[in-house]
């Protein structure tokens, strides 16, 4: 995709935090300084920097990482690297830009979310690894994750995981209740009247109002509502077919009650999972780990299923959630961070990963027979990442997020949550965000329309 100069730099600002940052060059994506775009950095160079060895900082919160970096360091000594836990998602998005405004104290390496990755990218804060050969890694990768660090012709991150969806659904309860594993959403609406009219204390799932679900399904109903090119960028969530198939079903879910009015991730919401009242969650293929740690006494009582589909017969999927590790454009040794990125994300450590419970992005490690004949016990013995591998294999391809993702994901609650507590209707809602995200891309210098 090209990438059309602004007439003023782009100034990207996520609202879950104070700090903003502009975009200090506003024309391609190359730049000087090693790895960049537009400059060549041989193996050799890279092997040269971990003999000579030195010291780096990576930002991250991936629990995972630290078998990583202990790996890492036995492996080549003379590499130092200081893993640094500066906060979960926002939280850490929020110091790094307020590092890379200062221009100071900001790390070799951060991850980041892939919906966060176009806002750093687009602000020349990354570094272009197109000049360490990261381009030649694209069949590595599975493709959701591999098309969410390329951005407008360049690769600005490697995928650290991904997110391929699956329906969890809680099999006690569906045999108590003689309900299907629905293989439709329309299907999955009729489990949830008939569950909820069976026991009126039990819903189908929990859903408050979340702009990552809500994104991702409309993604698997093959909707694109954004679109973009460099800083032209379209916002439509009123004529989408996508959305339109999403509203669809999930109007009725809310209107008629059947949805848990328990937030996420909360005390209430791990009991509900664990008790039955909270039947199903669509979600990313990382869950399982969150499920064994938080949700103990249900083991046994789970499995896992392909995602309900928008069309009869269709395979089609979606990602929700994951990240990649990127390389800090202000960061002083980038031979050796990306010589660290390679090896958490293509190298050794990716088993180390995948053994300490993460989901992978590379495609060897998904068609491997030894992790799709993992038997997981939590869901009865079940072989779960068959069903997960299949899922990044049918993740539809086409699918974009705002350069300022960040910013529209805050105003989620402000504008859809709105239908879920005050009878707003879901497309009004939808209508709402699409209009505010409209205004914001405006008022930093996109061209949106």
């Amino acid at each position: 995709m090209r990438n059309p100069t602004l007439s003023r730099c782009v100034r990207a600002v996520a609202v879950l935090c104070a700090a903003s940052f502009g975009l200090a060059a506003c024309g391609s994506s190359g730049g000087s300084g090693s790895g960049s775009g537009g400059d060549k950095t041989s193996a050799s160079e890279v092997r040269s920097a971990l003999a000579k060895g030195g010291s780096i900082t990576v930002w991250a919160w991936e629990p995972t990482l630290k078998q990583v970096v202990a790996d890492f360091r036995k492996k080549y000594p003379k590499v130092h690297v200081n893993l640094v836990n500066a906060g979960t998602g926002n939280d850490q998005y929020t110091a790094l830009q307020n590092a890379v405004q200062a221009g100071k104290g900001v790390p070799d390496v951060a991850q980041i979310e892939y919906y966060a990755l176009g806002q750093f990218a687009l602000s020349k804060s990354l570094t272009d690894l197109s000049g360490y050969g990261a381009k030649s890694l694209k069949k590595t990768y599975s493709t959701g994750p591999w098309n969410s660090v390329n951005i407008n012709g360049g690769v600005y991150a490697l995928p650290m995981d991904s997110g391929p969806m699956a329906l969890f659904y809680n099999k006690k309860v569906f045999d108590k209740y003689k309900l299907p594993v629905p293989t439709t959403w329309e299907q999955y609406l009729d489990d949830a009247r008939k569950l909820h009219k069976a026991d009126p204390k039990a819903y189908i799932t929990s859903d408050t109002g979340d702009a990552g679900m809500t994104t991702s399904l409309i993604w698997q109903a093959g909707g694109k509502p954004y679109k973009v090119n460099g800083t032209d960028v379209s916002v439509d969530f009123a004529t989408d077919p996508g959305t339109a198939a999403y509203t669809k079903v999930w109007q009725q879910l809310i209107s008629e009650h059947l949805v848990s009015p328990i937030s996420g991730w909360s005390d209430q919401w791990y009991k509900g999972l664990g008790d039955g009242t909270i039947a199903t969650l669509a979600t990313g293929a990382w869950m399982p780990a969150n499920f064994a740690s938080g949700v103990k006494d249900a083991s046994g009582d789970w499995r896992v299923a392909p995602l309900p589909q928008w069309h009869s017969g269709s395979r089609a999927s979606a990602e929700n959630g994951g990240s990649s590790l990127a390389v800090m454009k202000a960061g002083t040794k980038k031979d050796l961070a990306y010589a660290f990125v390679q090896y958490a994300d293509q190298g050794a450590g990716v088993r180390a990963r995948i053994k300490g419970g993460a989901f992978p992005a590379t495609t060897a490690d998904l068609n491997s027979p030894s992790f799709q004949n993992e038997a997981f016990a939590y869901f009865g013995g079940q072989q779960a990442n068959k069903i997960f591998a299949q899922s990044a294999k049918n993740v539809l391809p086409g699918w974009s997020y705002l350069p300022y993702q960040v910013y529209a994901n805050s105003v989620f609650n402000d504008s859809v949550g709105k239908a879920y507590t005050s009878g707003t209707p879901l497309a009004s809602a939808l209508k709402t965000w699409q209009d505010k995200s409209i205004a914001y891309g405006k008022e930093q210098g996109f061209q949106v329309k």
